[in-house]
């Protein structure tokens, strides 16, 4: 896990709103909304449907904007980077786990764990191996060959992780990665991401609602109505108060 040395944050939300819609059916998803996480956490972010887990992750990796307010990520300012530099940014520095998996069904479990590399300009030649590699790191290495619908659900997941790890990024969002999974699956899948995932350059934030994988947190914070109103820092076992003002 994280060192004890001085962390620097690796994302800094200041004041962050977001509106959908305009005029009288304005809604407001986020509402001032301000949360640094440093270099080598792993933050959970948690809270009912529908408050703005989403829409924040959404805006932390740059697939939103904002409608107002600042966002840094690894030192880069989003808010001001053109729609093409932000695409390259998220290309080279994000990966993302979602709850439904998201494999291609038509390529083998190493061609999916390869496809960011080779969406990132390696050759297949090149991005096959080193995907085999991980995939084996990931106790898959006898199932690189085959199908999604050939592979277990945790098996699936597991293909999903090292496809987010492939091409090595510094912030990896993971969208319900147990949600899909038994007990059992989803301890192996939160081991996977708080061993493999978690390095001291690299930060990890978890939307969740399943509790059962609560003690892998460096920290919890709980959001309400696009808030966030808590945060709890589960290793140290103390509670912070909210990092933002309504």
């Amino acid at each position: 896990m994280p060192s004890s040395a001085p962390r620097s944050p690796a994302v800094e939300v200041r004041g962050v709103t977001r509106d959908f819609g305009s005029g009288d059916a304005v809604a407001r998803a986020l509402r001032g909304v301000d949360l640094d996480i440093p270099h080598g956490e792993l933050l959970m972010l948690v809270g009912p449907s529908g408050c703005g887990k989403t829409t924040l992750v959404s805006i932390i990796a740059g697939t939103l904007q904002p409608t107002a307010g600042e966002v840094k990520v690894l030192g880069e300012d989003l808010v001001s980077m053109a729609p093409a530099a932000r695409v390259r940014f998220r290309r080279a520095n994000v990966g993302f786990i979602f709850q439904s998996f998201n494999l291609l069904p038509a390529l083998t479990a190493v061609e999916n764990a390869a496809v960011p590399l080779i969406i990132g300009g390696w050759s297949r030649r090149r991005a096959l191996p080193a995907a085999a590699v991980l995939l084996e790191r990931l106790g898959l290495g006898s199932r690189l060959t085959n199908l999604p619908n050939e592979l277990s659900g945790g098996q699936q997941q597991r293909v999903a992780i090292a496809r987010a790890l492939v091409h090595e990024p510094r912030l990896l969002i993971c969208d319900e990665p147990t949600s899909a999974l038994d007990a059992e699956n989803g301890r192996i899948t939160m081991e996977l991401i708080s061993g493999i995932a978690v390095q001291p350059e690299r930060v990890v934030i978890v939307v969740t609602h399943d509790q059962r994988v609560y003690p892998y947190a460096d920290r919890i914070a709980t959001m309400e109505d696009g808030q966030i109103v808590s945060i709890e820092a589960r290793r140290s076992g103390e509670v912070g108060a909210p990092t933002q003002h309504a």
